[in-house]
């Protein structure tokens, strides 16, 4: 985990699911990729691992993934 201050994402709306998000933000390309970072636990929501890519995200959430920090805002 980094402690690099996270880019802010807007979402336009209250809430997006993380595999969804990590799309959106660039993090990966394709669902698969996003899926398989996912399940492997390579991805950490607001500083803990969390292996659900249905996990609902709101404003303030913040994802790290491989040295990248992003965070969801309207």
């Amino acid at each position: 985990m980094t402690n690099a201050a996270p880019i802010d994402v807007s979402i336009g709306g209250d809430m997006i699911r993380l595999g969804q998000f990590m799309k959106f933000a660039g993090l990966l390309d394709s669902g698969g990729d996003v899926k398989e970072a996912i399940i492997d636990g390579y991805v950490r929501v607001n500083g803990e691992v969390d292996r659900r890519r249905g996990r609902q995200l709101h404003p303030g959430d913040v994802i790290d993934f491989e040295g990248r920090r992003v965070r969801v805002s309207r």
